[in-house]
């Protein structure tokens, strides 16, 4: 007798529990999952297909889709269950006897570890690329479009364009992952209410330390010494004049087994520890500083209108200060106007030989604007009109190339729709249109033996030379001459008159500056000697 014969006296088994229309519309959906992942995966090996939401749709959005047809035909045969309980009790049959001497019963187990295999291999494989695409660049700038590209795009003009936004956003282990997973489950909330803010606030008090982030690449302990920085700045006036400054950065070093200690990265809290209270979000005023040095001595700063008493004090939050609290835009920054149009005339992609071309470009960039086609048509009318109209001499094709990269850096650094420009995100390097240093360094944090925070320029930096309109002078003691002769230039901040476009506020408070030209009172020397320009000042003085 054949093994066959053997089994053919057996009872028939019950039909599946996938024998009905809920089980069915699950299988419908696992299938047209399964099928729509095969085909999505391929196109991805084969190169062919390139979009910002394939990954989003392929490992994220397909699986769920099957997870969901899973959970489908699972309710379908939970129902079918008790449908035939309550019918016919003898349809329910036993838990099946595993005997692979059957050889229907081997096919079906072979069978079905086969297929757990490779479901198991999809699984790991999809769960693997879906972490790998939401710790992307692509996920982090391109997923939510319209909210994160003022991010995304400045990112990519930034000098970190290479640095993964999870490098320092998110930071390495599970613990880190999963907390940034749930505060993405609010974020996305948000997206899809349109429940956000406008600009997107900087992550400022969740930021990870600099250890996490800036040192597994910046060595902090590196003595730099000084490096020399050159700074051009065009004027207003009809030849687009260049004032160059050269100056010595004192970057310095903060460890003593490196190098001296000193300059700009003293206060890197490798032998030096600063401490700090910030009375805004964004770390804009600092009334209260503690310093300890390296010898274990501890002094305290304030300014005259910090009341807080000692308890108040020890109950504050405090900083430690670190990398980011003067890098405070090292991968979305956003240049001010003049910014943005200087450094296109050092690349050459606006030409000098355009007369009045920083002025009108720094106003057109400064305007205020509803919206990226709105600032687009105003910039192309705008620079077209004023050279037709004033300057028909001027090649067309000079005009147009004008255009064309006034519209690409208002693109990179400018955003209406979400508000966001070099205002709402202020850079801390520096002291030119933020108060950066000046928060702590401005001569006004007193310690109570009488010690001040010094506001001396020589400290971090010493000016080499400076040339106004083609004419060079050397620094006298490595001090900065300003073209406009301020007196005591220490009781003045530069971000109190300079704004970064063409709403400049003069010293002189002289009002509007678009009504006349800086060269009618700067008359190329290296300084202006306010008292001796009598009636020569505009009349708006």
């Amino acid at each position: 007798m054949s093994e066959t014969d053997t089994f053919k006296d057996q009872p028939q088994k019950a039909p599946s529990l996938l024998r009905n229309y809920i089980s069915f519309a699950g299988l419908t959906i696992i299938v047209a999952a399964l099928t729509s992942f095969l085909l999505l995966v391929l196109l991805e090996f084969s190169g062919g297909y390139e979009n910002p939401y394939s990954d989003l749709v392929t490992y994220i959005l397909v699986p769920s889709v099957m997870g969901f047809g899973v959970f489908i035909a699972l309710i379908g045969m939970l129902w079918e269950r008790r449908r035939r309980r309550g019918q016919h009790a003898d349809e329910i049959g036993r838990y099946p006897v595993l005997d692979f001497n059957d050889p229907k019963r081997r096919r079906n187990v072979i069978t079905l570890m086969c297929i757990v295999f490779v479901f198991l291999f999809l699984t790991t494989f999809g769960s693997y690329r879906a972490f790998e695409y939401t710790e992307s660049v692509t996920f982090c700038g391109q997923a939510c479009h319209s909210v994160m590209k003022p991010e995304f795009v400045a990112y990519q003009a930034s000098p970190h364009a290479k640095v993964r936004c999870v490098e320092c956003h998110v930071g390495s282990g599970p613990g880190a992952y999963v907390e940034a997973k749930f505060n993405g489950m609010h974020q996305l909330y948000g997206v899809v209410t349109g429940h956000y803010k406008r600009p997107v606030e900087t992550p400022v008090a969740n930021m990870r330390g600099a250890t996490e982030t800036c040192e597994k690449c910046h060595w902090s302990e590196k003595y730099n010494g000084d490096q020399i920085k050159v700074f051009n700045h065009y004027e207003y006036d009809e030849k687009n004049s260049l004032n160059q400054t050269r100056m010595l950065i004192h970057v310095g070093g903060g460890s003593a087994e490196a190098g001296p200690v000193g300059g700009i990265h003293w206060h890197m809290n490798v032998a030096n520890q600063i401490d700090f209270i910030a009375s805004d979000r964004q770390r804009q005023v600092i009334p209260w500083v503690r310093m300890k040095d390296r010898d274990g001595n501890v002094v305290e700063y304030r300014t005259a209108d910090y009341k807080a008493t000692e308890a108040e004090v020890e109950s504050s939050a405090k900083r430690r200060m670190d990398c980011i609290d003067c890098h405070s835009r090292p991968a979305h920054q956003y240049l001010t106007p003049n910014q943005t149009v200087d450094r296109s005339f050092d690349a050459g992609r606006l030409d000098l030989n355009m007369p009045y071309l920083k002025l009108k470009a720094v106003e057109l960039l400064s305007q205020q604007y509803e919206n990226n086609d709105q600032a687009m048509a105003a910039i192309a009318s705008g620079i077209a009109d004023y050279y037709h109209a004033n300057y028909p001499q001027i090649p067309e094709a000079s005009v147009q190339s004008a255009i064309a990269e006034l519209q690409h850096s208002y693109q990179t650094y400018f955003f209406p729709e979400m508000k966001t420009d070099w205002k709402a995100s202020p850079n801390n390097i520096g002291h030119y249109n933020a108060q950066g240093c000046f928060r702590c360094h401005d001569g006004q944090h007193f310690a109570s033996n009488g010690r001040v925070i010094r506001n001396d320029c020589n400290v971090c930096h010493a000016t080499l030379d400076q040339s106004f309109n083609g004419k060079t002078i050397t620094a006298q003691n490595g001090m900065f001459q300003h073209p406009v002769n301020l007196g005591d230039k220490n009781t003045y901040q530069c971000a109190a008159c300079h704004k970064g476009d063409k709403t400049f506020v003069h010293p002189l408070r002289i009002g509007d500056i678009s009504k006349f030209q800086c060269a009618d009172c700067h008359k190329g020397g290296p300084k202006v000697d306010l008292n001796s320009l009598g009636s020569e000042l505009p009349t708006l003085h």
